[in-house]
């Protein structure tokens, strides 16, 4: 077979059967050209960007946040005494009453106890009726004996004066009529003192009378031991936790049961300290349940932590809810949007169309012949990614916003425009 090599002369001389057989080349430079030619005119023309309208509409600034639900106080209820658990009537969640038995411990000792401090209690009354009944009257007739004793001798004694007098009688039978009265006073006195210890403000009545307090004070006291073996709901509430068992020991200073008193429930939030300035006592908030977030109710914020967290760099708040729905629990987790501030019919655009938004002079972009145009605004209130245009732009201005996949955009730039859908 006869072997072709190229030959440029002849090729020169006779240029189409040369194309002919090589034609893919040419067609590779026409598309090759066609692309520079597209790829060029979009180069040209700069890169596609989205546009937005500034709008007027009312506008709620809000700080966004989630908590939990809490009541304002928590009671933990413990025992005051030692002993075993013998009954436990209620269980973790359930409402009760004040007074509603919570755990009953074992009160065998304890009631002995209080038996043993009656019995006590009614022997020292009986003393005091044995000193009324008995030992006051018998008191009281051993005086008038000695009353009457001591009127004979008295008698006595003036009858031997006379007779002394008239000296029937010696010295020495006058001086035992003398002696004799000076013993029946004595005896009388004595009768006396016996009936005043016997009355009430006397020493044997008051000796009883302290005999039967102190007795009432010792059976107070076993009633009430007694009466510490049956712990009872102190308010109306909801136990939110149960942390005791029938046959346990308890001893005082451990909480058996977490109580939720019935109330106005509060929501505890942490806010950012960079939103502090923006919120303020009686504020109002849209709360609603992670659980329901469909159902939402309204709060007003009544504390704010006067002091900022360190490590995270948050502010505690806590919102009172004026009327709290049926699904709402304790611990509940809760989204809050609190109202820090209104404008009606203002000016908006969408933030992310804001450079350096957060520094000393922010700014937009527009579209002027094609071409992007560097616009400085002010800024107002801002929330839900927009913010309120309060100089620099009119209503119904276009500007442009930054987009996820859109090339990098400065002013100067040729570009070429589409609004939002």
């Amino acid at each position: 077979m006869e072997k072709r090599v190229f030959d440029p002369h002849r090729a020169l001389m006779n240029p189409l059967p040369f194309w002919h057989q090589h034609k893919w080349l040419g067609m590779a430079g026409i598309v090759l050209t066609g692309l520079m030619l597209f790829f060029g005119v979009r180069w040209w023309q700069g890169p596609f960007v989205t546009l937005q309208p500034v709008t007027q509409q009312d506008f709620i600034q809000t700080v966004v946040a989630s908590g939990h639900v809490e009541s304002p106080h928590r009671v933990g209820i413990g025992s005051p005494i030692t002993g075993t658990v013998r009954v436990v009537p209620v269980h973790e969640g359930q409402a009760v009453t004040a007074g509603t038995l919570l755990t009953a411990l074992d009160d065998t000792e304890l009631q002995s106890a209080v038996r043993q401090a009656d019995a006590t209690v009614a022997q020292a009354l009986a003393k005091l009726r044995q000193l009324r009944a008995l030992q006051a009257p018998v008191a009281e007739q051993a005086q008038r004996q000695a009353q009457a004793n001591l009127d004979n001798a008295r008698a006595t004694l003036r009858r031997n004066e006379n007779l002394y007098h008239q000296q029937f009688i010696g010295a020495a039978t006058l001086d035992e009529s003398r002696k004799a009265v000076e013993l029946a006073d004595a005896q009388w006195r004595v009768s006396q003192m016996q009936v005043q210890t016997t009355q009430p403000g006397g020493s044997d009545y008051a000796v009883a009378e302290v005999a039967i307090a102190q007795a009432r004070a010792s059976a107070d006291v076993a009633h009430a031991r007694a009466q510490n073996a049956r712990i009872t709901a102190p308010v109306d509430g909801t136990l939110i936790a149960r942390n005791v068992e029938p046959g346990d020991v308890v001893q005082p200073g451990k909480v058996l049961m977490t109580l939720s008193p019935h109330g106005q429930p509060q929501v505890v939030l942490t806010i950012d300290e960079k939103n502090l300035r923006l919120i303020a006592l009686g504020q109002k908030a849209l709360v609603s349940a992670d659980a329901y977030p469909q159902q939402k109710f309204e709060a007003e914020l009544v504390y704010i932590n006067p002091g900022v967290n360190a490590q995270t760099g948050a502010v505690e708040v806590k919102l009172q809810i004026a009327e709290p729905p049926a699904t709402l629990r304790q611990d509940m987790t809760v989204s809050v949007d609190i109202e820090v501030a209104r404008r009606p019919k203002a000016l908006l655009l969408p933030l992310t169309a804001v450079h350096d938004a957060d520094g000393p002079a922010p700014w937009v972009l527009q579209v002027e012949n094609g071409r992007t145009v560097k616009t400085p605004v002010r800024l107002g209130l801002r929330s839900g990614g927009l913010g309120e245009v309060l100089e620099g732009l009119s209503q119904n201005a276009w500007v442009v916003v930054e987009t996820a996949g859109t090339t990098s955009v400065t002013p100067g730039m040729r570009v070429r425009t589409r609004a939002t859908e």
